[in-house]
């Protein structure tokens, strides 16, 4: 019987015919010959493994296949620019984007990191004594003044500051936490996860959405190493609800001596008031709440860069810091320094203007509506017939799993009857030089100012009149 499989498997093009083909109309150019290699040996063998299951079967169409693959192959290359890391137009209106990145740092940040990461920098070493040093007393006196804490601590991630607390309170012990409060984060991470591996036993107590200080103190036992309150960082939670308070959670973790962990989160620093996010408690309000260890990143609503942030009375954050996996989890002299000068704005009293987190939340709809007038205007002469623009009235969120549930009026551009699917149009965008994010309803596309830098409003217009032109969609 004749081995139709085998003669399709025979018939699939070599990487080096795939780079001579690439070659020849110019693709192989602009990326190291390595990983062009890498990028076609990974098409040819998804195409192998394709005819060897039988999902797709050419029977003796040899050249259409072929070219199928040669084609998939130059599209392959044609991407290799959209997989490097690079700054793209946030035109969502999702303040802390977890895909794009969070927080934009300030001015003075990226000042910092330039100036310190290009060369040696007293990271751990004291100037003043001429010896060894500690890292995060870089930023501990900051942190201190900034939420009333007695001592603090950075590690890489709030996830981190969680573990290396539960970790160093109640290694081998219980937790106590409520049931509502068992959240899940990005990526599929879970809570009870980061309390297995912190080396805790679990301990759930209330009902998903009604839990009370005498559930709590029920649950009390010889073997409770810690109690635990968690942020409802990514929804909420509505209708017959109670929760336990966290001043109350102190107190009862007083009276026995147990210590009382609070995972914030957001880690706001400013009155969420001021930001028009009411209900939302700063670091400041935990700390004085009588919590043992405050938890929250620094690259959410603090405006900072990614970074686990512990602060709290000074015995739980020595124990802490002496916790051997505190070196697995220390951050780099880059986000120390970049921490550090943002820190610095809020001790100044500069964050509401130089923190672009803190200024786009406060941004008022007035000055959105000014600029998408204009923008408008601008972009319609570009692009003429091709699209029709408009100011539209939006919605925009904090995002990044603070404010669970808020919304924020906003403003920016509605693109109608540009030629082609909405998703196609996306494409462009994403495929552009800088990639622009915006969001679809339907067959238009949606472009919220909240979140592009008024500085950028002229990039954005050149990357969307170059998308909508494009005749090739």
């Amino acid at each position: 019987m004749h081995d139709t499989r085998g003669d399709v498997l025979r018939a699939i093009p070599s990487v080096e015919s795939a780079l001579k083909h690439l070659d020849s109309s110019g693709l192989g150019e602009g990326h190291p010959r390595s990983v062009i290699t890498r990028s076609v040996q990974r098409v040819i063998a998804g195409a192998r493994a394709s005819i060897q299951s039988g999902k797709h079967s050419y029977g003796s169409a040899f050249e259409e296949m072929r070219r199928s693959i040669l084609a998939e192959v130059e599209r392959e290359v044609k991407t290799l620019d959209l997989r490097a890391l690079l700054p793209v137009l946030n035109a969502t209106g999702v303040i802390l984007h977890t895909n794009l990145g969070r927080s934009p740092l300030a001015s003075a940040a990226l000042e910092a990191i330039a100036e310190t990461a290009g060369g040696y920098s007293n990271l751990e070493y004291d100037l003043v004594q001429g010896t060894r040093g500690k890292r995060d007393l870089l930023v501990l006196d900051a942190l201190c003044i900034l939420t009333g804490a007695e001592d603090a601590l950075v590690v890489n991630n709030n996830a981190a500051a969680v573990l290396l607390a539960i970790n160093t309170l109640a290694l081998g012990r219980e937790v106590i936490v409520s049931r509502g409060e068992l959240i899940e984060i990005g990526a599929s991470f879970r809570l009870p996860e980061v309390f297995e591996r912190g080396g805790a036993t679990m301990v759930e107590v209330g009902t998903t959405n009604r839990t009370s200080l005498a559930d709590f103190e029920d649950a009390l036992n010889r073997r409770t190493g810690a109690l635990l309150s968690a942020h409802w960082s990514n929804y909420s939670i509505e209708g017959f609800v109670e929760r336990v308070d966290i001043r109350d959670l102190t107190r009862l973790g007083d009276r026995w001596g147990i210590p009382v962990i609070h995972d914030l989160g957001s880690g706001a620093l400013v009155d969420a008031d001021v930001l028009k996010m009411p209900g939302e408690m700063t670091v400041g309000e935990s700390v004085s709440a009588g919590a043992d260890v405050v938890t929250f990143s620094g690259d959410k609503m603090l405006g900072g860069p990614q970074a686990g942030i512990a602060v709290g009375k000074a015995d739980t954050i020595a124990r802490m810091r002496k916790n051997p996996l505190m070196r697995a989890l220390r951050p780099g002299k880059q986000i120390l320094a970049a921490l550090q000068a943002t820190l610095g704005l809020y001790l100044n009293g500069l964050e509401s203007t130089e923190i672009p987190v803190l200024r786009m939340m406060a941004s008022s709809v007035e000055e959105l509506h000014a600029r998408s007038g204009d923008a408008t205007l601008r972009l319609q002469k570009r692009v003429g017939t091709r699209a029709v623009v408009r100011v539209c009235e939006l919605t925009a969120r904090v995002g990044g799993g603070a404010v669970p549930g808020s919304e924020i009026s906003s403003v920016g551009l509605e693109l109608a009857d540009f030629g082609c699917s909405a998703a196609s149009l996306s494409a462009r965008l994403r495929a552009g030089h800088p990639p622009v994010i915006g969001r679809t309803t339907g067959e238009t596309l949606l472009l919220d100012l909240r979140t592009v830098p008024r500085e950028q409003d002229s990039i954005l217009i050149d990357a969307v009149a170059e998308a909508v032109i494009d005749d090739d969609g």
